[in-house]
């Protein structure tokens, strides 16, 4: 039970979103957890799982995306090495492709077909309720940065957090509440529409992700840190062309919708 909890956090860990809240994972990431040591060998795991995927009729283009980046060698010496952005789909196919004799195969087989059913009801959802189910996420993301900022140094949260909305946003928390309307009383993410809550996500989530890599160790790194990571984020949907998030319009609190939820199901009982 240890090491299936091990591994299904490590692959929870590691699993990125992109601007508008999809899934992904590194090919290069999950090679490990999932028992390979060689990525020439997982690599052909993935050809399989591609192979599968065009046979399903489904465009794997979709779900594998192939790259290539530099890195540093021996004595300064630079070269490529491949990777691949996988959707779930993606990791789905690999774990039902990969040997059957390894246990983490067995363990990974469950976890993405198990993130597959989740995202199935999420798309059932209606869009009040897929707000909630984002806001709970970017609140449990939040708890989950405020403890590696602890170990990263910072005891000013109030400033650290404002770092990653100035870099989102271009603005601090008052002045965003202020542009949009929203009294400064409520939480600014309790008013944010789906777009807005998954660039967030994105932000803290990467935040987090960038402070445990770099081994961020003092509150001033940790504070730039979160500023640029909300930087290349806005940076990102400004190429994509879409709205920044301070003109994106502010809805209705989800504190007041999940209360209105609340009352039609005890309605429905009576």
């Amino acid at each position: 039970m240890e090491r299936y909890d091990s591994i299904i956090n490590r692959l929870d860990v590691l699993k990125k979103h992109t601007t508008k809240g999809g899934e992904y994972w590194m090919g290069r990431d999950i090679q490990q957890i999932l028992g390979y040591t060689t990525w020439e060998n997982f690599q052909n795991v993935i050809k399989r799982a591609y192979m599968a995927c065009e046979s399903a009729g489904i465009d794997p283009v979709d779900h594998f995306l192939d790259t290539t980046k530099m890195i540093t060698a021996g004595k300064g010496a630079t070269r490529q090495k491949g990777d691949f952005f996988l959707t779930r789909y993606a990791c789905y196919l690999i774990a039902m492709n990969g040997d059957a004799s390894k246990s983490e195969i067995g363990i990974a087989q469950t976890y993405f077909a198990v993130q597959t059913r989740r995202q199935e009801i999420f798309d059932k959802l209606t869009d009040q309720e897929k707000r909630i189910v984002l806001r709970l996420r970017v609140k449990k993301a939040n708890i989950s940065l405020c403890s590696t900022a602890k170990r990263a140094g910072v005891q000013k949260y109030a400033l650290f957090h404002d770092a990653g909305y100035k870099g989102l946003y271009e603005m601090g928390l008052t002045d965003i509440k202020t542009k949009k309307g929203i009294p400064l009383s409520d939480d600014l993410l309790d008013r944010a529409g789906r777009t807005e809550l998954a660039a967030n996500e994105f932000r803290i989530t990467q935040t987090e992700e960038k402070l445990v890599r770099e081994n961020v160790g003092n509150e001033k790194q940790a504070i730039n840190t979160h500023y640029d990571v909300g930087k290349e984020i806005r940076e990102t949907i400004k190429k994509l062309g879409g709205t920044m998030p301070e003109d994106l319009p502010p809805e209705e609190s989800i504190k007041k919708i999940t209360r209105k939820l609340q009352r039609q199901i005890e309605a429905g009982r009576n």
